[in-house]
């Protein structure tokens, strides 16, 4: 009698346990050989790491962003030395002294306009200069007096609107030399693009990208308050220079005054400049 070989349910379940054992223990050892790779690319990973904090983004862009970063630096530095200067400088009582008109106006009415010039020697200013033109020409007649301040008065506010231009200056050129920085950043970044032929990833790209951004940040961080305070002084400067010509016309006025009450009443400015009268024939 022959054997006869089939197939148990005990056989068929021993098979499928040992299946599943080679299975699992076949993971088990591909997840071990790939950890070692996995760990060197999350080294590589943290080694291309984006740089943090300030300075380490500055010095990562080589020594052109280097050199930008610290002329925005340089900037930033002059544009705070102007406005304190601007604060002190630009201010009522330094452009516009107490009691200089008063004591000036006093002279004059006394008739002493040497000692009323020296007044104006002793405080120099805004106002002294105007008041010194119009001393000047005090024998000339209101005219000349009212024509020389307003010379002057012309010719001080250009310098002060000369002194507060820098600021102005300092914001046009500081987002310009950021824009600069960003250029840089890109060109750099796109010869990184041609270096590996087109196999550069975006990270790659995008690092290069944002540290050239920093630069036109630097620049509208140097521009915008820049750009502001010179608004600022500009109408301040406005202001104080109307003030001043106002000032200086209220000095002059009493001595107007004086002089049209003496003239003669038949002597008006009409008669003052009249041709003289054709000379009569003979008959």
């Amino acid at each position: 009698m022959g054997l006869r070989h089939g197939w148990k349910p005990g056989c068929v379940l021993q098979m499928m346990v040992l299946l599943g054992a080679i299975l699992f223990s076949t993971a088990e050892w591909e997840q071990a050989i790939a950890a070692p790779a996995d760990t060197a690319s999350a080294a590589a990973v943290a080694e291309q790491k984006a740089p943090e904090g300030f300075l380490n983004i500055v010095f990562s862009g080589g020594i052109t962003g280097f050199l930008i970063v610290m002329l925005l630096v340089a900037l930033s530095i002059g544009m705070v030395a102007l406005i304190i200067e601007h604060l002190l400088s630009i201010r009522e009582p330094v452009l516009m002294p107490p009691g200089l008109a008063e004591n000036v106006q006093k002279q004059l009415l006394a008739g002493n306009a040497a000692q009323a010039n020296a007044v104006c020697e002793n405080s120099p200013s805004f106002l002294a200069f105007i008041l010194q033109a119009g001393i000047a020409e005090v024998d000339g007649g209101w005219n000349a007096v009212e024509k020389s301040m307003e010379d002057a008065a012309a010719e001080q506010s250009a310098r002060l609107f000369r002194k507060i231009e820098y600021l102005s200056v300092i914001a046009n050129i500081a987002p310009m030399v950021g824009l600069l920085g960003t250029v840089f950043g890109m060109i750099f970044a796109f010869q990184e693009v041609a270096s590996t032929q087109g196999s550069a990833r975006a990270a790659d790209l995008a690092t290069g990208i944002y540290q050239a951004l920093v630069t036109t940040v630097g620049g509208l961080l140097v521009a915008i308050p820049a750009l502001a305070a010179f608004a600022v002084f500009r109408n301040r400067v406005d202001q104080l220079v109307a003030e001043g010509a106002y000032i200086a016309q209220h000095v002059f006025a009493p001595l107007k005054r004086r002089r049209n009450s003496r003239r003669p009443p038949n002597a008006g400015p009409a008669q003052a400049g009249a041709p003289p009268p054709p000379p009569q024939s003979e008959s």
